[in-house]
Protein backbone atom coordinates (compact mmCIF):
# COMPACT_ATOMS: atom_id res chain seq x y z
CA UNK A 1 0.00 0.00 0.00
CA UNK A 2 2.93 2.04 0.95
CA UNK A 3 4.20 1.72 -2.75
CA UNK A 4 1.12 2.50 -4.22
CA UNK A 5 0.13 5.74 -2.44
CA UNK A 6 3.63 7.13 -3.27
CA UNK A 7 3.36 6.68 -6.78
CA UNK A 8 -0.17 8.31 -6.33
CA UNK A 9 1.48 11.77 -5.46
CA UNK A 10 3.80 11.45 -8.32
CA UNK A 11 0.73 12.78 -10.47
CA UNK A 12 1.08 16.10 -11.94
CA UNK A 13 -1.29 18.72 -13.56
CA UNK A 14 -1.26 17.14 -16.85
CA UNK A 15 -2.36 13.66 -15.61
CA UNK A 16 -5.44 14.81 -13.96
CA UNK A 17 -6.27 16.98 -16.89
CA UNK A 18 -5.73 13.49 -19.34
CA UNK A 19 -7.77 11.80 -16.76
CA UNK A 20 -10.66 15.05 -16.99
CA UNK A 21 -10.40 14.48 -21.09
CA UNK A 22 -10.78 11.40 -21.04
CA UNK A 23 -14.04 11.07 -18.16
CA UNK A 24 -15.73 14.15 -20.41
CA UNK A 25 -15.45 12.07 -23.66
CA UNK A 26 -16.91 8.89 -21.31
CA UNK A 27 -19.32 10.50 -20.08
CA UNK A 28 -20.38 12.14 -23.37
CA UNK A 29 -20.71 8.86 -24.95
CA UNK A 30 -22.73 7.28 -22.15
CA UNK A 31 -24.82 10.46 -22.00
CA UNK A 32 -25.82 9.40 -25.87
CA UNK A 33 -26.63 6.17 -24.40
CA UNK A 34 -29.39 7.88 -22.16
CA UNK A 35 -30.47 10.37 -24.05
CA UNK A 36 -31.33 7.83 -27.10
CA UNK A 37 -33.19 5.77 -24.15
CA UNK A 38 -34.90 8.98 -22.40
CA UNK A 39 -38.14 8.67 -24.23
CA UNK A 40 -38.28 4.95 -24.46
CA UNK A 41 -40.19 2.62 -22.23
CA UNK A 42 -38.11 1.14 -19.66
CA UNK A 43 -38.03 -1.59 -18.03
CA UNK A 44 -37.93 -0.67 -14.19
CA UNK A 45 -37.01 -2.61 -11.13
CA UNK A 46 -36.59 -1.41 -7.17
CA UNK A 47 -33.82 -1.58 -4.38
CA UNK A 48 -34.03 -0.17 -0.68
CA UNK A 49 -37.32 0.86 -1.42
CA UNK A 50 -40.12 1.31 -3.89
CA UNK A 51 -39.10 4.71 -4.78
CA UNK A 52 -35.53 3.73 -5.15
CA UNK A 53 -35.61 2.45 -8.59
CA UNK A 54 -32.97 1.27 -11.13
CA UNK A 55 -33.21 0.41 -14.94
CA UNK A 56 -31.50 -1.68 -17.41
CA UNK A 57 -29.70 1.97 -18.46
CA UNK A 58 -28.33 2.81 -15.76
CA UNK A 59 -26.78 -1.03 -15.49
CA UNK A 60 -25.26 -0.80 -19.11
CA UNK A 61 -23.99 2.56 -18.60
CA UNK A 62 -22.49 1.96 -15.56
CA UNK A 63 -20.27 -1.28 -17.71
CA UNK A 64 -19.56 0.73 -20.78
CA UNK A 65 -18.23 4.06 -18.15
CA UNK A 66 -16.33 1.49 -16.30
CA UNK A 67 -15.42 -0.70 -19.28
CA UNK A 68 -13.66 2.16 -21.17
CA UNK A 69 -11.98 3.67 -18.16
CA UNK A 70 -10.23 0.51 -16.95
CA UNK A 71 -9.20 -0.12 -20.57
CA UNK A 72 -7.30 3.13 -20.21
CA UNK A 73 -6.46 3.28 -16.93
CA UNK A 74 -6.02 -0.62 -16.10
CA UNK A 75 -4.01 0.61 -12.28
CA UNK A 76 -7.15 2.59 -10.92
CA UNK A 77 -9.95 1.80 -9.00
CA UNK A 78 -13.66 2.32 -9.33
CA UNK A 79 -16.92 2.72 -7.11
CA UNK A 80 -20.00 2.79 -8.99
CA UNK A 81 -23.62 2.63 -8.11
CA UNK A 82 -25.06 -0.17 -9.68
CA UNK A 83 -21.75 -2.69 -8.66
CA UNK A 84 -22.38 -1.59 -5.30
CA UNK A 85 -26.17 -2.32 -5.47
CA UNK A 86 -24.85 -6.07 -7.23
CA UNK A 87 -22.71 -6.74 -4.28
CA UNK A 88 -19.71 -4.40 -4.71
CA UNK A 89 -18.01 -3.32 -1.68
CA UNK A 90 -17.35 0.25 -1.26
CA UNK A 91 -13.25 0.68 -0.82
CA UNK A 92 -11.65 4.25 -1.60
CA UNK A 93 -8.18 3.94 -1.22
CA UNK A 94 -5.23 6.19 -2.14
CA UNK A 95 -5.18 4.81 -5.67
CA UNK A 96 -6.89 6.88 -7.92
CA UNK A 97 -10.68 5.88 -7.70
CA UNK A 98 -13.37 6.54 -10.42
CA UNK A 99 -16.82 6.97 -8.45
CA UNK A 100 -19.11 6.93 -11.09
CA UNK A 101 -23.22 7.21 -10.72
CA UNK A 102 -24.47 6.30 -14.22
CA UNK A 103 -27.66 7.84 -14.26
CA UNK A 104 -27.85 10.38 -11.31
CA UNK A 105 -31.80 11.01 -10.90
CA UNK A 106 -33.03 7.43 -12.42
CA UNK A 107 -36.96 8.59 -10.98
CA UNK A 108 -36.58 11.63 -13.33
CA UNK A 109 -35.18 9.49 -16.07
CA UNK A 110 -38.26 7.12 -15.58
CA UNK A 111 -40.57 9.59 -15.94
CA UNK A 112 -38.89 11.78 -18.72
CA UNK A 113 -38.27 14.76 -16.67
CA UNK A 114 -35.09 16.52 -17.77
CA UNK A 115 -32.67 16.97 -14.92
CA UNK A 116 -30.45 13.42 -15.15
CA UNK A 117 -26.60 13.27 -15.33
CA UNK A 118 -23.83 11.16 -15.82
CA UNK A 119 -21.72 11.74 -13.21
CA UNK A 120 -17.74 10.55 -13.04
CA UNK A 121 -15.80 11.69 -10.24
CA UNK A 122 -11.91 11.09 -9.19
CA UNK A 123 -10.21 10.91 -5.95
CA UNK A 124 -6.32 10.15 -5.50
CA UNK A 125 -5.12 9.93 -2.14
CA UNK A 126 -8.51 9.95 -0.81
CA UNK A 127 -9.07 13.57 -2.08
CA UNK A 128 -11.26 14.36 -4.25
CA UNK A 129 -9.69 15.67 -7.60
CA UNK A 130 -11.86 16.13 -10.88
CA UNK A 131 -15.53 16.06 -11.92
CA UNK A 132 -17.71 15.45 -14.92
CA UNK A 133 -21.83 15.93 -14.39
CA UNK A 134 -23.39 15.99 -17.73
CA UNK A 135 -27.35 16.40 -18.41
CA UNK A 136 -27.03 14.99 -22.19
CA UNK A 137 -31.08 16.39 -21.93
CA UNK A 138 -30.23 19.51 -21.95
CA UNK A 139 -26.77 19.51 -23.31
CA UNK A 140 -25.16 20.79 -20.44
CA UNK A 141 -21.56 19.68 -19.25
CA UNK A 142 -20.21 20.28 -16.31
CA UNK A 143 -16.40 20.26 -15.55
CA UNK A 144 -13.46 20.93 -12.92
CA UNK A 145 -9.60 20.42 -11.82
CA UNK A 146 -9.40 21.23 -8.02
CA UNK A 147 -7.38 24.39 -7.76
CA UNK A 148 -8.45 24.77 -12.05
CA UNK A 149 -11.80 26.42 -11.79
CA UNK A 150 -15.48 24.86 -12.75
CA UNK A 151 -16.95 24.98 -16.05
CA UNK A 152 -20.19 24.20 -18.26
CA UNK A 153 -19.67 23.76 -21.54
CA UNK A 154 -16.32 25.47 -21.42
CA UNK A 155 -17.76 28.84 -19.81
CA UNK A 156 -16.58 29.48 -16.31
CA UNK A 157 -19.12 29.46 -13.80
CA UNK A 158 -19.19 31.03 -10.24
CA UNK A 159 -21.89 30.45 -7.02
CA UNK A 160 -23.32 33.53 -6.37
CA UNK A 161 -21.49 34.55 -3.32
CA UNK A 162 -24.80 34.91 -1.60
CA UNK A 163 -24.57 35.52 2.54
CA UNK A 164 -28.36 36.31 3.51
CA UNK A 165 -30.79 33.48 3.97
CA UNK A 166 -33.66 35.84 3.06
CA UNK A 167 -32.28 36.12 0.14
CA UNK A 168 -31.71 33.22 -0.88
CA UNK A 169 -32.73 29.92 -3.04
CA UNK A 170 -32.35 26.82 -1.61
CA UNK A 171 -32.45 23.29 -2.85
CA UNK A 172 -33.17 19.90 -1.38
CA UNK A 173 -35.05 16.56 -1.70
CA UNK A 174 -37.19 14.15 0.42
CA UNK A 175 -35.30 11.53 -1.20
CA UNK A 176 -36.02 7.51 -1.52
CA UNK A 177 -36.82 6.78 1.79
CA UNK A 178 -39.91 6.14 2.75
CA UNK A 179 -39.39 5.71 6.38
CA UNK A 180 -42.03 7.98 8.76
CA UNK A 181 -39.11 9.23 10.84
CA UNK A 182 -36.76 10.56 7.85
CA UNK A 183 -39.67 11.98 6.05
CA UNK A 184 -40.52 13.06 9.21
CA UNK A 185 -37.27 15.32 9.78
CA UNK A 186 -36.97 16.97 6.27
CA UNK A 187 -39.94 17.86 6.41
CA UNK A 188 -39.47 19.83 9.30
CA UNK A 189 -36.01 20.93 7.54
CA UNK A 190 -38.08 21.92 4.85
CA UNK A 191 -40.45 24.00 7.06
CA UNK A 192 -37.60 25.45 9.53
CA UNK A 193 -35.74 26.83 6.44
CA UNK A 194 -38.99 28.05 4.79
CA UNK A 195 -39.71 30.10 8.48
CA UNK A 196 -36.56 31.90 7.59
CA UNK A 197 -38.18 33.77 5.06
CA UNK A 198 -36.18 32.16 2.31
CA UNK A 199 -36.95 33.40 -0.92
CA UNK A 200 -38.11 29.57 -1.95
CA UNK A 201 -37.34 26.42 -2.16
CA UNK A 202 -36.48 23.91 -5.78
CA UNK A 203 -35.92 20.50 -6.03
CA UNK A 204 -34.91 18.62 -8.99
CA UNK A 205 -34.69 15.27 -8.83
CA UNK A 206 -30.75 14.89 -9.18
CA UNK A 207 -28.33 15.79 -6.50
CA UNK A 208 -25.67 16.29 -8.96
CA UNK A 209 -27.82 18.49 -10.77
CA UNK A 210 -28.17 20.60 -7.41
CA UNK A 211 -25.13 20.96 -6.44
CA UNK A 212 -24.21 22.12 -10.35
CA UNK A 213 -27.13 24.63 -10.10
CA UNK A 214 -25.54 25.82 -6.84
CA UNK A 215 -22.21 26.27 -8.58
CA UNK A 216 -23.07 28.05 -11.36
CA UNK A 217 -25.34 30.85 -9.19
CA UNK A 218 -28.69 29.47 -10.14
CA UNK A 219 -29.58 29.13 -6.68
CA UNK A 220 -27.80 29.44 -3.18
CA UNK A 221 -27.63 26.55 -1.36
CA UNK A 222 -28.56 22.94 -1.20
CA UNK A 223 -28.68 20.29 1.32
CA UNK A 224 -29.49 16.51 1.78
CA UNK A 225 -29.58 13.17 4.14
CA UNK A 226 -29.65 9.88 2.50
CA UNK A 227 -27.69 10.27 -0.51
CA UNK A 228 -24.31 8.33 -1.42
CA UNK A 229 -20.73 9.17 -2.45
CA UNK A 230 -21.51 8.52 -6.22
CA UNK A 231 -24.30 11.60 -6.14
CA UNK A 232 -22.13 14.18 -5.07
CA UNK A 233 -18.45 12.86 -5.71
CA UNK A 234 -17.99 14.49 -8.98
CA UNK A 235 -20.20 18.05 -7.98
CA UNK A 236 -18.59 18.72 -4.94
CA UNK A 237 -15.17 19.35 -6.86
CA UNK A 238 -17.24 21.35 -9.64
CA UNK A 239 -19.16 23.34 -6.37
CA UNK A 240 -16.02 24.23 -4.97
CA UNK A 241 -13.99 25.41 -7.64
CA UNK A 242 -16.79 27.17 -8.25
CA UNK A 243 -15.81 29.49 -4.97
CA UNK A 244 -18.43 27.40 -3.15
CA UNK A 245 -18.37 25.71 0.12
CA UNK A 246 -19.33 22.08 1.18
CA UNK A 247 -19.61 20.79 3.90
CA UNK A 248 -20.86 18.12 6.56
CA UNK A 249 -24.23 19.25 8.04
CA UNK A 250 -23.50 18.78 11.80
CA UNK A 251 -20.37 20.85 10.92
CA UNK A 252 -16.94 20.15 9.80
CA UNK A 253 -15.46 18.92 6.24
CA UNK A 254 -17.58 16.85 3.59
CA UNK A 255 -17.12 13.28 4.19
CA UNK A 256 -18.47 11.72 1.10
CA UNK A 257 -19.34 8.64 3.28
CA UNK A 258 -21.44 10.01 5.63
CA UNK A 259 -24.40 10.00 3.08
CA UNK A 260 -24.90 13.94 3.76
CA UNK A 261 -23.82 17.11 2.46
CA UNK A 262 -24.86 20.89 2.98
CA UNK A 263 -22.78 23.21 0.51
CA UNK A 264 -23.60 26.73 -0.86
CA UNK A 265 -22.27 30.06 -2.25
CA UNK A 266 -20.34 30.91 1.23
CA UNK A 267 -19.71 29.61 4.66
CA UNK A 268 -21.58 31.65 6.09
CA UNK A 269 -24.67 30.57 4.43
CA UNK A 270 -24.31 27.29 5.00
CA UNK A 271 -23.15 27.95 9.09
CA UNK A 272 -26.85 29.56 9.02
CA UNK A 273 -28.53 26.80 7.36
CA UNK A 274 -26.75 24.06 9.68
CA UNK A 275 -27.92 25.67 12.38
CA UNK A 276 -31.40 25.05 11.43
CA UNK A 277 -31.37 21.48 10.63
CA UNK A 278 -32.62 18.50 12.21
CA UNK A 279 -30.18 15.69 11.58
CA UNK A 280 -30.43 12.28 10.24
CA UNK A 281 -28.87 9.05 10.69
CA UNK A 282 -28.13 6.85 7.75
CA UNK A 283 -25.79 3.99 7.55
CA UNK A 284 -22.36 4.87 5.92
CA UNK A 285 -21.60 3.73 2.73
Amino acid sequence: MADEATAVTKFEDEDVENFLETAVEVARNAGQVVKAAFALEKRVETKSSAADLVTETDQNVEKMIIGTLREKFPDHCFIGEESVAAGQKIELTDAPTWIIDPVDGTTNFVHSFPFVAVCIGLAINKNLVAGVVYNAILDEMFTAIKGKGAYCNDAQINCSGQEDIKQSLVMTEIGSSRKVEHITAKLKNIEDILRTGVHGMRSLGSAALNMCHVARGDSDLYVEYGIHCWDMAAAAVILEEAGGYCADPRGGPLDIMSRQIICGSSVKLVETVSKLLTHIEYERD
